[in-house]
């Protein structure tokens, strides 16, 4: 069985340069300088399982890089464009970030002002509250409890940060 080259990979002198730059820049992310250099050992002519052994990486590595850069090479992007991370695919946020800060701002405040005999809020009842509103269609009280979470805010605690401490 016949063994495929990989593709061939030539640089401008341009290009060489800037990726040259870029393996001594100091403050260049190590994944960016790992992909110079894979693009650099590419156009000197290595294949992709030599490239993979000198920088101690898959040869599957090696082969998705080179074929990126040929890809990104089309398009005319710049060198530092060409090795950057791809956008991540996933589901895009559900809610918007006004809804976000609407949802702190509930948080913040007094169950009271909204007609809640409650003390203090927990996330089943600003999840309704925020429902109740408008703010959004339906959101999950453990989604509730994560963006709090996230944002250290903890609305058990927030009489004391409303009313002046005890003196």
């Amino acid at each position: 069985m016949a063994k495929l080259a990989p593709k061939l990979l030539t640089l401008s002198e341009c290009e060489r340069e800037e990726l040259e730059k870029l393996l001594n820049r100091r403050s260049a992310p190590q994944q960016i300088v790992l992909r110079a250099k894979i693009i650099l050992l590419a156009e000197e002519g290595n294949n992709n399982r030599e490239i993979g052994r000198e920088l101690n990486i898959t040869r599957v590595m090696a082969r998705r890089w080179r074929d990126r850069w040929l890809e990104l090479s089309l398009r005319s992007l710049p060198v530092i464009e060409r090795l950057v991370d791809s956008e991540r695919r996933g589901k895009p946020a559900t809610f918007s970030m006004e809804q976000v800060v609407e949802l702190f701002a509930l948080a913040c405040s007094q169950p009271e002002d909204y007609g809640r005999p409650i003390s203090h809020w927990t996330s089943r009842e600003l999840a309704e509250e925020m429902v109740k509103q408008g703010i959004v269609e339906s959101i999950s009280p453990r989604h509730v409890g994560r963006l709090l979470e996230e944002a250290q805010i903890k609305p058990h605690q927030n009489r004391y940060w409303l009313t002046p401490p005890p003196r």
